[in-house]
């Protein structure tokens, strides 16, 4: 008697949990379980800012013509630069700014002509490495680590300081009178520029609700074209482009296209007349995405706040992803290539809640574990 009460119990319970798991299918192939976890993401994953972080990027000076290697000298004198000509913007109503700007000029000469000289000795003394010398070499430039980075890139690091203190005391002295033609080579447009980006720090709101000062585009993907031979963007990629065209008519900013993907994506763009000159092409994941991404525009002068364009369930760990690396984020949606239905279960659905667990689960492993995938540099 027992024992048949048992198997009554057990196919009881069969039965239940097979109900219940048509219940969660029927679920995963209705609208409403990918808008259930997308809202949940958007409402748990946190996308405060690293503050330690965002001091990378605080000199707001985005140019998409700045090429200086971060830590180097012509960076910190060029953050030096921009530093004097905020101060006598404020303090001397902008009346030095083109006697700052030829110091600039003779400031990034001495520096080249020190290069130079350098290049110039390296090469008389130059010996043949061992291979064991070589070697050793390139494992100290391998072990070098992320705190090593950090310190790289900030200003108040101690000889980062004394570099740039040495500089701005040059800007705001050097006799530029014995040097005429340091005014004569003034770039007005990159002198605009400059003055642009200035004056758009001052005026600029609080860091939490601060105007953009790039869109960022990641990418979604490649695949192959009709013909069988050619490579081209697939379409999560191409839908991000498409809201890429209508936010840059809008605001008219710098445009970074993250991802291998960004050449195939800048071509694309091409097609429709929009120029994308910052390119992070090294990047595997999304993680690398938000790294290598910060490291660019802080190489390029800095950027706090950017436009950020992909899907909809991308987007919370995205944010994140960019807040740890300082910088904040105001959120763009691109649709996804499937539409919802309005009720009823079907495939496009599917797609969504599959997409929807993919970056939940992501998104858990980064909270928890972290991106073990995740180069440092790129």
């Amino acid at each position: 008697m027992k024992k048949g009460y048992g198997m009554i119990r057990l196919v009881q319970t069969v039965a239940i949990l097979f109900v219940l798991f048509a219940l969660f299918l029927i679920f995963l192939y209705s609208p409403f379980y990918s808008q259930l976890v997308v809202k949940g993401l958007n409402y748990f994953v946190p996308v405060q800012v690293n503050q330690v972080a965002a001091q990378s990027q605080k000199q707001a000076a985005l140019s998409v013509n700045e090429t200086l290697e971060p830590g180097s000298e012509p960076w910190i004198a060029r953050q030096a630069y921009l530093r004097v000509i905020e101060e006598d913007i404020s303090k001397n109503k902008s009346q030095n700014l083109a006697l700052i700007q030829a110091r600039y000029k003779a400031l990034q000469q001495l520096l080249e002509d020190e290069r130079e000289a350098e290049r110039a000795e390296q090469r008389k003394i130059q010996v043949p490495l061992l291979a064991n010398d070589h070697a050793s070499q390139e494992d100290a430039e391998e072990t070098r680590t992320e705190d090593d980075l950090v310190e790289l890139l900030h200003l108040n690091d101690h000889k980062n300081s004394e570099q740039m203190e040495h500089y701005i005391e040059f800007l705001k002295t050097y006799d530029i009178e014995k040097h005429q033609a340091e005014i004569a080579g003034i770039n007005n447009a990159e002198f605009a520029e400059d003055l642009a980006s200035i004056h758009g720090k001052e005026s600029s709101v609080p860091a939490e609700s601060s105007k953009p000062y790039a869109i960022v585009v990641l990418g979604g993907g490649l695949t192959l074209h009709e013909n069988g031979k050619d490579i081209i963007v697939n379409d999560y990629t191409r839908l991000r482009l498409e809201k890429t065209l209508e936010v840059e008519r809008q605001y008219k900013l710098p445009i970074v296209l993250s991802g291998v993907e960004a050449p195939y994506m800048q071509r694309w763009l091409q097609e429709y007349e929009v120029d994308a000159k910052l390119l992070e092409d090294r990047s595997m994941n999304t993680c690398e995405n938000s790294r290598f991404s910060s490291l660019l525009l802080q190489k390029q002068g800095g950027a706090p706040t950017v436009i950020l364009i992909t899907d909809r369930y991308h987007m919370p760990r995205t944010r994140r992803l960019f807040a740890l690396n300082g910088i904040q984020t105001l959120p763009i949606e691109a649709p996804m290539p499937n539409s919802l239905t309005r009720w009823r279960p079907s495939e496009e659905n599917y797609d969504h809640s599959r997409r929807a667990n993919y970056e939940l689960l992501a998104t858990l492993r980064d909270v928890w574990f972290g991106s073990s995938d995740c180069r440092e540099v790129p």
